[in-house]
Parts: structure tokens; sequence; C-alpha cells
């Protein structure tokens, strides 16, 4: 499971015109599902998101965590994440997880992170979603989960 991060001052998330999930300060989340993802993944990924230290303390040093700010949570799922693009010129989807397998986890993730941390706001699976940010620093990571079973 792949997750591509973003500390950001506002981010919202567009379908057919419609907002369905805006934050202001946090963390914008592209997530990717791979083949071999389970719900073990996406815990260990959560974590990870939720306690990752990419914000500024009084110091201007990252020390604070999304869970330590309190900053909003926007997840947005990104099948292209997983791509494999080590050569050629097209990327391949071979290593992504099934369409209802993605879906599945992608809503577990979503189900499981508002259980953890508020306030959480989504795209929608599968949509032509329009997503509009303003990252701060720039700050982005690339998190990696391995399977975990």
């Amino acid at each position: 499971m792949k997750g591509l991060i973003q500390r950001v001052s506002h981010a919202s998330v567009r379908v057919d015109g419609e907002v369905t999930g805006a934050i202001n300060g946090g963390i914008l989340l592209l997530l990717g599902v791979e083949q071999g993802d389970s719900q073990a993944s996406a815990e260990k990924l959560l974590q990870r998101v939720l306690n990752y230290r990419i914000f500024p303390d009084a110091d201007d040093r990252m020390n604070l965590s999304l869970s330590d700010t309190g900053g909003g949570l926007l997840i947005v799922s990104q099948f292209t994440l997983v791509a494999d693009t080590r050569k050629g010129l097209r990327p391949g989807f071979s290593r992504g997880a099934t369409p209802a397998e993605g879906e599945r986890l992608y809503n577990l993730f979503v189900e499981q992170a508002r259980a953890r941390h508020n306030p959480v706001e989504t795209g929608r699976f599968g949509a032509d979603m329009k997503v509009e940010l303003l990252n701060d620093g720039p700050v982005t990571f690339l998190l990696e989960v391995p399977p975990v079973y």
C-alpha cells in the first residue's frame, strides 16, 4: 500500500463539480492499493500517516504529527500511484489491486481513519476527481507499506 502525503494549507476534491471533501490545514493523502495488501497493511499505513512528523514545532522543526496538530485529513484514492514506471513510456498497472479489492481496502482505510482522527474527508473511489491544494512547504512524502498478512 502506498500513500503520498502532502502537508497542505487547504485542499479539496470535487466530483462532477460538487465538493465531496475539503480540509483546511492538514494532510492530503493520495492512497494506492496494491495486490497483496490487507487490513493489516491499511492499519500500518494509517498509523504512519497519523503519526508521521511533518508539521513544525515552536522551533520550526518538523517534529509534530497530524495527531499532534489535530489538522484535517483528506483521503483520495489514486490507483496510478501503484503503477510500474520502471521501463518504457507507458505505465503498467499489473501491481494494482482489482477495483473491488481496492475499493474494499480504501473504504476500510477511511473507516479506520474516522475512528481514530477528526476531521477526515474523502474523494469518491473510482470517480473522475478534481483535486485542489496548496502544498505547504512544499512538503511531500511517499509512504510505502509492504503487504502485511
